[in-house]
C-alpha cells in the first residue's frame, strides 16, 4: 500500500505543478507563456500559485526517492540514483523557497542559476544510473530511462542559447521530460505494489 500511495502521489504532484502553471499563465497579467519562463511566473504578486506547484513537485521527487530506497533494485547506480532524486527534490524546494526568479533579485547571494545547473546535471545522470536496476522490473524500464537521459542531455543545454521569444515554451518542454522520469518510476512502484497486494490476497 505504501508503494501504491506514494506512487500515485508522485504523479499527482506533477499534475498539481502543471495545473498551477496553467492557472498562473491565465492569472498573471501581461504574461506570454511562449516567451516567458516559469521563473517569471514565480515572481511578483501571484508567486504563491507557482510556489504551490513547485512544492508539490518537490514532494513528488521525495516520494520517488523514498520508494527507490524502500525497494532497492540493486547496484551502485540505483543507490546513487536515490541520492540524486533526493537532491533534485531539495533543489526544487530551494528554487521555490529562495524566490530568486525573473525579478532581477540582487539581495544577498543569488544562487538560482547554480541550482538550475545542479538540477540539470543530476537530471541527466539519474535516469541512466537507475536504468540497470529498473531492468529487474522489466527490460522496457531500462530502455525508457536511458531514453529520458539521452533526450534530456541533448535538450537541456539548448535552453541557454535560445532567444527570449521562445525560451518559455522550451522550458515547459524540459519540464515534461522531468515529469516522464517521475511517471516511469511511479508506474514501476505502483505496479509492483499492486502485484504484492494481490499476492497477499
Amino acid at each position: 500500500m505504501l508503494m501504491i500511495v506514494l506512487g500515485w502521489y508522485a504523479i499527482a504532484g506533477c499534475v498539481i505543478f502543471a495545473v498551477a502553471i496553467l492557472i498562473a499563465d491565465v492569472v498573471v497579467p501581461d504574461h506570454d507563456w511562449i516567451a516567458d519562463t516559469i521563473s517569471d511566473l514565480g515572481a511578483g504578486r501571484y508567486e504563491f500559485i507557482v510556489d504551490i506547484g513547485i512544492y508539490a513537485f518537490s514532494a513528488s521527487l521525495i516520494s520517488i526517492a523514498l520508494l527507490c530506497a524502500h525497494v532497492h533494485m540493486g547496484g551502485w547506480g540505483w543507490s546513487a540514483g536515490i541520492v540524486g532524486i533526493a537532491l533534485m527534490g531539495l533543489i526544487v524546494f530551494l528554487i521555490g523557497a529562495r524566490n530568486e526568479y525573473g525579478d532581477n533579485d540582487s539581495e544577498g547571494v543569488v544562487i538560482h542559476i547554480y541550482l538550475v545547473y545542479g538540477l540539470g546535471l543530476i537530471m541527466a545522470l539519474v535516469p541512466w544510473l537507475m536504468s540497470s536496476g529498473a531492468s529487474r522490473a522489466g527490460a522496457h524500464y531500462r530502455k525508457l530511462l536511458i531514453g529520458v537521459s539521452i533526450i534530456w542531455t541533448v535538450s537541456a543545454p539548448i535552453f541557454f542559447f535560445l532567444p527570449d521569444g521562445i525560451d518559455g515554451i522550451y522550458e515547459r518542454y524540459l519540464g515534461v521530460i522531468a515529469f516522464v522520469l517521475v511517471f516511469i518510476l511511479a508506474r514501476l512502484f505502483i505496479k509492483r505494489g499492486q502485484q504484492l497486494k494481490s499476492a497477499q490476497g
